[in-house]
């Protein structure tokens, strides 16, 4: 792997800093560090601790950006990431059960607003017919 490292920095494949890469993807610098201490990310370091990225990183980091949008962690996404880069998702076997459960967090979280709006709704009735028979006692 070091090889493969070695060559690609004599070809100019690793060129774009940190900032550069953060404006072509509007993802902040920090974002970018994040992803990097998760293992999302893999830039080369420098000499002098500069990170440097190759030109595959911005679509690594829209990749990562699509999954943290649809509800992932990024633990469930390291899970997958280097399949997805490579493949497309349908050969990639770990990304259902992470959909799967995704969609079983999402339905029980649907269910719970549902009850809380529910509730509200109650109350709200609960209100107006309170504060309707207040009036009607003020009347008689």
């Amino acid at each position: 792997m070091l090889g493969f490292i070695i060559v690609m920095k004599q070809k100019g494949a690793y060129e774009m800093k940190i900032g550069e890469l953060s404006e072509r993807t509007g993802i902040s610098i920090r974002s970018l560090r994040y992803y990097e201490s998760k293992g999302l990310l893999a830039p080369i370091r420098q000499d002098n601790g500069y990170r440097e990225y190759s030109a595959l990183a911005e679509e690594q980091v829209r990749t990562i950006r699509f999954y943290l949008d649809l509800g992932l962690s990024t633990e469930q996404i390291s899970g997958f990431l280097h399949c997805v880069l490579k493949n497309k998702e349908a050969f990639c076997e770990e990304i259902l059960p992470i959909f799967q459960e995704k969609m079983e967090e999402i339905d029980e979280q649907i269910r719970l607003l549902s009850q809380i709006r529910e509730n509200l709704q109650d109350r709200m009735v609960s209100i107006l017919q309170e504060r309707k028979h207040m009036k009607e006692e003020r009347l008689l």
